[in-house]
């Protein structure tokens, strides 16, 4: 079976991820099971989906609009983001809406060209799920969320930014200078 970090965790991965056929096709559909399944493939089979045995969750591409799942996001037990090659950023927009924007609480899962050096920014989206690429060791990967002690922005974990904290407001309702 293979394994993802979750929750700062390496554990099993349960979860069967499908995809479209090359020519564009669905895959066939397991009788059971826990499927990721493509934002297209949920698009068009969502009734069949949603009463088969097993959780569901759908996979979104850097183009997909999370607003397409917003209503939803009840039914999921994850949702994947698909980072398709290292300098598409769209995903870390997208996890973000996800979780501040429609308030999504469950598994947020990095899914594609996922290496060691993104996972702390990508945690600092929201996500909390990570399927690393085949070349990347995930006992190793582990130290990537320790490699900064601080981080100036805000974040989905940390919504208040540094200097905030730091620097209390005055009575008058202004930031202290």
């Amino acid at each position: 079976m293979a394994v993802i970090i979750k929750d700062r965790k390496v554990v099993s991965d349960p979860w069967q991820r499908l995809e479209l056929n090359a020519d564009g096709s669905f895959p066939a559909i397991p009788p059971a099971g826990d499927l990721i399944v493509p934002l297209a493939m949920w698009q068009r089979l969502r009734d069949e989906l949603r009463f088969r045995p097993g959780r569901l969750g759908v996979w979104l591409d850097g183009g997909d609009d999370p607003a397409l799942i917003a209503d939803d996001l009840r039914l999921f037990g994850v949702v994947a983001v698909n980072f398709p090659k290292v300098t598409d950023g769209r995903g870390y927009s997208i996890a973000r809406l996800l979780r501040e924007g429609y308030g999504y609480k469950g598994e947020l899962r990095a899914i594609g060209e996922v290496q060691r050096d993104r996972l702390f920014f990508l945690s600092r989206c929201g996500i909390d799920a990570f399927a690393l690429r085949d070349d990347q060791d995930p006992q190793e990967a582990l130290a990537a969320f320790d490699d900064f002690g601080e981080a100036y922005e805000d974040s989905v974990e940390r919504p208040l930014p540094l200097f905030r904290g730091r620097h209390p407001a005055s009575p008058d309702g202004r930031e202290w200078s």
